[in-house]
């Protein structure tokens, strides 16, 4: 059975000492610096068992920050989603990246440092993914102005 968010709250905290966790409907926020920590204890701990990372996003929110949004499932234990979200400074928005604990978090990180700026420490291969090499800026930030970029029509 899947806990509830704050239960997930009171065992990681409980797991990870120093680690502060904050429920905010049914997700839970956690810290940029205690991402990893917590990401692998939500994968690796057998009552929780989140060994599918279903989808990683990220939200806008000018001026000052960048939210990403993952959700977790857990295939063997058939519950989920756990939603976490990590408040990053929009002005240099740096995490750690997750493929060394979800191999599929390669290509979705990719989307948002090509989509939003958001750079993604120690990911294997982080570079353009739909947007060209020369195109300038992050077209989902939400203050992104829509130019020439010199593409014919």
């Amino acid at each position: 059975m899947l806990p509830s968010c704050e239960e997930l709250k009171g065992a990681l905290e409980q797991r990870l000492p120093g680690v502060s966790l904050t429920v905010e409907g049914a997700s839970l926020i956690v810290a940029p610096k205690d991402l990893t920590p917590v990401c692998r204890c939500l994968k690796e701990t057998e009552r929780f068992g989140f060994d599918y990372l279903a989808n990683l996003t990220a939200v806008d929110y000018p001026p000052d920050r960048i939210d990403l949004v993952y959700h977790f499932y857990s295939m063997k234990q058939k519950h989920g989603p756990v939603t976490l979200l990590v408040n990053v400074n929009r002005a240099n928005p740096r995490v750690d990246s997750m493929t060394r604990v979800w191999r599929g978090a390669e290509y979705q990180e990719r989307e948002i440092f090509d989509l939003f700026g958001v750079t993604f420490e120690g990911h294997p291969d982080l570079r353009r993914i739909l947007m060209w090499d020369g195109f300038e800026g992050h077209p989902m930030r939400k203050d992104y102005v829509v130019e020439d970029q010199g593409v014919p029509e």
